[in-house]
């Protein structure tokens, strides 16, 4: 497929924190547009016209958190996006494309408005399990496995995801506010450049990998609280570049 990359990813991916590493984000700054919007956002529709079932998942528990989810990105874009032009029905895009808004497919009509990915995790019983989510650009799991299932299973089976870690994890999703978001970063080093990887492929934890894993992944994921449902939504913006040529 063709290459979708950026320039550059806009944080220092050179020094990666340990698990959670967390760090407060600005309302604001949730949501971001940057030079692969056109191409991310034509590689999102082509995904839900034709693997609609491996990237889009909505349980019967998380079918008013996604609505709820909707009605607030359509405010925090009318008040935040101003490449956006927001109405009730209707969205027309930084990229020119009009995209309809129906209420009926919440996580349908999400997943052509924003570059991020969402994911919404309810509390029930004494973890937040995964309730809807629209994944396009999933780095090395499906949808089909996590659906419905809690924050621990979700992150099995990566290596330092603990019990301690899963505890941590656990108190930030318990504890994140309304209206005051958090952000972390991951980076990868991966062979190929594909946006929707969803099954393990060559890659490494690490900023090497030699010459045969030359792209770098790096994914902007925050956690944001929403007003009503009290769910917590878990947002991953994609970035994808070449890494620079060695020189001997």
């Amino acid at each position: 497929m063709t290459e979708i990359l950026q320039s550059d990813i806009p944080h220092d991916v050179t020094a990666p924190k340990p698990l959670p590493g967390i760090a407060p984000l600005e309302m604001a700054e949730w949501l971001q547009v940057d030079e692969a919007f056109a191409a991310q956002m034509a590689e999102r529709e082509r995904l839900l016209a034709e693997r609609r079932g491996d990237v889009l998942a909505v349980t019967e528990a998380g079918q008013g958190a996604a609505a709820e989810l909707l009605e607030v990105v359509l405010d925090w874009l009318a008040g935040n996006a101003p490449a956006y032009d927001v109405s009730a029905t209707q969205v027309l895009r930084p990229d020119g494309v009009t995209v309809t808004v129906d209420r009926d497919d919440p996580m349908g009509t999400l997943g052509q408005l924003v570059q991020e990915d969402l994911c919404i995790l309810e509390k029930q019983g004494e973890e937040h399990v995964l309730t809807a989510a629209v994944l396009c650009f999933p780095a090395s799991w499906r949808l089909a496995d996590k659906i419905g299932r809690p924050l621990t299973t979700i992150h099995v089976p990566v290596p330092s995801y603990d019990e301690g870690i899963a505890r941590r994890v656990q108190r930030l999703f318990d504890g994140v506010r309304e209206g005051r978001p958090l952000w972390r970063f991951n980076v990868l080093s991966y062979a190929a450049a594909d946006l929707y990887q969803p099954v393990p492929r060559q890659h490494q934890s690490a900023l090497g990998g030699g010459p045969e894993l030359p792209f770098l992944r790096s994914e902007r994921q925050s956690i944001l609280r929403l007003p009503k449902t009290q769910a917590c939504v878990f947002s991953i913006h994609t970035y994808v570049v070449r890494k620079p040529a060695q020189t001997a």
